[in-house]
């Protein structure tokens, strides 16, 4: 799984090596550009490849400059870490990952949906079951609402198990007079504001590689041990749903699911089979403490590729998307997206390549036709997917950031209004969410004020949605892809996969 990314604030998967004709799945994220005409700026990483000339190895990247990466004091501590961490199992496996890019070339050709979503940045004082049970949850009961709603299979990615490391414009921050460095992100150093907590320690990484081991553990047992089981759509419920139109709008459909299902065991079809009793679910996070993700890349046995094996899906960010930099390998010219994706894959194999926008509504609206058109009059397959996230983010009169539910809703509008206007397919959506019940972004149904911002604003990051503005922008969504399904004359999917 390899990517890259064009981004107002940059989300794009990738892994440390450098491009070859077949490596695997990549990521492209879009933001508006100045001129009249789009001017993408690609970010190009792989997260698989071909053995590899002989003058590569994994630690190539340190021969190109490196940004938002820590200046560790003691450098002996850092190199016994990172060589336990060589020595430790790999988080994920490759054909995990292979599996997704054959589930995201699904989802190029609008037989599949994309659903990434998850914290913002998790931490280590907050991992708890709950927290993890909560999104994964949500995360089921978005998926249900997509899938039922609009007849559509569901790939869900949680940016979870290793997202930890925060990108900082500034690598200082100031207060009351005292300047000390920014906080990284807990894999690097500690939020406290006080020198001891703001020096870089190495074995934060041992620490993140156990709690993201940890997380996936338990990721997995809910995914297989019975709790993702279709049966019990109507026991995921999060309790401060319970009263809300969200919460009505989807007990009204799991009773649904519910009257389904009792249909197929009257009629002798079983409903025990693993399709669904089980889900298959992946991880993601950001790439971008690279002594830690050099670590955990390592060669299948199988295929003989490289693989980073941290997460099934990583990405490169804004602020670390320089072209001749140490994220990136490769220099080609960032306006031309088509010879990019023709380079990263050369036998436009589906699911390679993932183009995610985070444009803002107007931007979407304006420039995404363009670089639809441009991709396809190449030839070129590649899935779509959305990012309302990140183009939105707003300052609240009281400093906190957030983000406006009428501005997220009306980006994932203008982006299926265009690819229905393009006669192309939206092919995921990526969200900042959490099953916990904050108020960090302001609107939705059960309406968040301003003045609601700081009861419960409890991000180490950005504002992400609640419970029930996910579960309204799912509704939103399905009801959408149900449209466009009817639109192109298709009632179902022949492949069924939760």
């Amino acid at each position: 799984m390899t990517t890259i990314g064009i981004g107002s604030s940059s989300f794009s998967s990738t892994s440390l090596l450098k491009p070859q004709p077949h490596h695997h799945h990549h990521h492209i994220l879009l933001k508006p550009t100045p001129s009249r005409t789009p001017k993408p700026k690609p970010i190009s990483a792989v997260r698989a490849t071909e053995k590899l000339p002989a003058k590569w190895n994994p630690d190539s990247w340190k021969s190109k400059p490196a940004l938002q990466i820590p200046d560790y004091p003691d450098k002996d501590q850092l190199e016994s870490v990172l060589k336990t961490l060589e020595s430790y199992p790999p988080i994920v496996f490759a054909g995990e990952a292979r599996k997704l890019e054959e589930r995201l070339g699904e989802a190029s050709r609008g037989d599949a949906f994309l659903l990434q979503g998850g914290d913002c940045a998790e931490s280590f004082k907050e991992f708890k079951t709950d927290n993890i049970r909560d999104t994964f949850r949500l995360l089921l009961q978005m998926g249900v609402v997509l899938m039922f709603g609009g007849q559509m299979p569901v790939i869900k990615v949680g940016r979870m198990a290793g997202q930890f490391a925060k990108p900082r414009s500034d690598s200082f921050e100031e207060k009351d007079g005292v300047k000390l460095p920014s906080y990284r992100g807990d894999n690097i150093n500690g939020d406290a504001f006080d020198q001891k907590s703001r020096i870089p320690d190495p074995n934060r990484m041992i620490q993140a590689y156990t709690q993201s081991v940890s997380t996936l553990n338990i990721l997995r047992a809910f995914a297989t041990g019975g709790y993702a089981a279709m049966q019990r759509v109507n026991h995921w419920n999060l309790d401060f749903t319970e009263h809300s139109e969200q919460g009505d709008r989807y007990r009204e459909l799991a009773h649904r699911v519910d009257e389904a299902m009792g249909f197929m065991a009257a009629a002798g079809l079983t409903i025990d089979h693993p399709i669904m009793t089980t889900t298959p679910f992946w991880t993601s996070h950001e790439c971008l403490l690279l002594p830690y993700e050099q670590a955990l890349t390592r060669e299948d046995s199988t295929s003989g590729l490289y693989y980073d094996c941290s997460a099934h899906m990583v990405w490169v960010g804004e602020r670390t998307r320089q072209l001749d930099g140490a994220h990136v390998s490769d220099k080609m010219d960032p306006n031309q997206l088509v010879k990019l994706i023709e380079i990263l894959n050369p036998r436009n194999k589906p699911g390679r390549i993932t183009v995610i926008s985070r444009m803002g509504a107007d931007n979407t609206r304006v420039k995404l036709p363009h670089l639809i058109r441009a991709v396809r009059g190449a030839g070129q397959i590649v899935t779509w997917v959305s990012d309302p996230m990140h183009g939105n983010t707003i300052k609240a009169p009281a400093g906190l950031k957030t983000r406006s539910f009428d501005a997220i809703r009306a980006e994932v509008t203008a982006f299926f209004d265009v690819h229905d206007q393009e006669g192309s397919f939206p092919g995921g959506v990526h969200l900042e969410m959490t099953g916990q019940n904050v108020t960090e972004c302001v609107g939705g149904a059960r309406t968040i004020t301003y003045n609601d911002l700081s009861s419960r604003y409890h991000t180490h990051c950005d504002p992400r949605l609640n419970a029930s503005q996910s579960l309204e922008l799912a509704f939103i969504i399905a009801e959408r892809l149900r449209k466009g399904r009817l639109r192109r004359g298709i009632s179902s999917t022949g492949n069924f996969v939760r």
